[in-house]
Formats: structure tokens, C-alpha cells, sequence
């Protein structure tokens, strides 16, 4: 019994620790932004401590983390963005968080979460070559999967949706070594940016500056889980 109080106490000293080291880790991956984010008008970037993007390598999901990684991923999410100063617009937490995240982010509702998946889903459809080697199962399998109401986005869906809409994603995440993701278009320049937080394997919102956040973003007593 004592040998089990003494692990619980050291587990969560180091818990305590980790979260401390995670947010002096993120500050000091806050370097300078390249310039062309300042050539972006209206560009969140331009307001934000700089960050260094991690280069994106588009991939389907293939875990769902347990409750206790979850846990303490979305409690490191949540320190990095009051470190940067940033608010989440909640979204729905039902199998189409991503799509209405991009919705909010282009329409500034996440109610046309169907139109951007069914943009998305032509996107894989229409350019097999740029994603099939992304994806270990049968192709056309995949986006008819993905096609679904519900069917959670991944990796893949997101460079989809950066090159269909010519838009630089910039993902800032729960992971503990990247905070920080740009997704680019592969064959054009951007010509919006669309900005998302990602809980990492569980949940998207589409991101604000809390002094620019809109004016239907509300605080809510519960949380999205609820």
C-alpha cells in the first residue's frame, strides 16, 4: 500500500513537471515566422507569438487514444492556447468536427460541414494519383468511407481540403513534440488561411484570436463532450 501511494505521488509530480516542460518546450519553438505569412491580409499569424511550423505528412487515422492520453493532451492544448492567446469556436463533437471546423473558418458558421465533405470527398475522388499512396487499403474504399456523415477526417482529409479550397491550414495541436502543423496546397499558392486547434485523434475547433473571436462565440457552461 505505501510503494502504491509513493508511485501515485511521483507519477503525478511528474505530470505536473511534463506540463511545466511542455510549455517552456512551446515557447522556445515560438521562433520567427517566415514573411510570408505577413503576406497574408487579415492572416491570424500576423498576431500571434511566432510560431515554426512542422512540415505535414498527410496520413488516415488509425487509433483513438485511451482516456488517460486523451486527458493529458487536452490539457496541454489547452496551455498552449492560452499561451498564444487563442480561443476555440466550439464545434460539434459528432464524427464531423473537422468539416464544421473548416465550415467556420470559410463561412464563419460550421453548419455547411456537408458541402465541405462532399467538396472534400470529389477532391480525393477527382485526384487519385495525389493521395493513393497515402492510404493502406483500397482507395476508392477510403473516400466512400469518408464521404459519410460522421465518419471522423483525418490527415489525408485536410490536405485534401487545403488543395481544393487553396487554403494554408495551420493546425495547432495537443502533440507533444509538434505543436505547431502547416498544411500547404501542393500545386498553387494559398489564398486564405484557415486556422484549427487539434486535440490530438479526437476532436477539432476552429481557432480565434480571443480579441478577434465572433460575436456568436459564447462562453459555454459544458464542455463539447456533454
Amino acid at each position: 500500500m505505501n510503494n502504491g501511494t509513493t508511485y501515485m505521488g511521483e507519477s503525478s509530480s511528474s505530470a505536473s513537471w511534463n506540463s511545466q516542460q511542455d510549455t517552456e518546450d512551446d515557447q522556445m519553438i515560438a521562433a520567427v515566422l517566415s514573411e510570408e505569412y505577413a503576406k497574408l491580409d487579415g492572416s491570424l499569424a500576423k498576431h500571434l507569438p511566432n510560431l515554426a511550423p512542422v512540415r505535414h505528412v498527410p496520413r488516415i487515422n488509425t487509433f483513438i487514444p485511451n482516456l488517460s492520453d486523451a486527458s493529458l493532451d487536452h490539457q496541454r492544448l489547452l496551455e498552449r492556447l492560452r499561451v498564444y492567446g487563442l480561443c476555440e469556436m466550439k464545434v460539434s463533437g459528432d464524427g464531423n468536427c473537422q468539416f464544421r471546423a473548416i465550415s467556420d473558418q470559410m463561412y464563419r458558421s460550421p453548419e455547411y460541414h456537408k458541402q465541405i465533405r462532399k467538396d472534400v470527398v470529389k477532391q480525393l475522388k477527382d485526384h487519385r494519383t495525389l493521395y493513393e499512396g497515402y492510404v493502406p487499403m483500397k482507395y476508392k474504399r477510403h473516400y466512400k468511407k469518408m464521404a459519410k456523415s460522421g465518419e471522423w477526417g483525418d490527415h489525408l482529409t485536410l490536405q485534401a481540403a487545403a488543395d481544393k479550397f487553396a487554403a494554408k491550414i495551420c493546425l495547432l495541436t495537443s502533440f507533444r513534440d509538434t505543436c505547431f502543423i502547416e498544411i500547404m496546397p501542393q500545386d498553387q499558392a494559398p489564398k486564405r488561411e484557415l486556422w484549427l486547434s487539434f486535440w490530438s485523434e479526437v476532436h477539432y475547433n476552429s481557432l480565434y484570436q480571443i480579441q478577434a473571436a465572433p460575436a456568436y462565440q459564447k462562453p459555454k457552461k459544458k464542455h463539447w463532450l456533454f
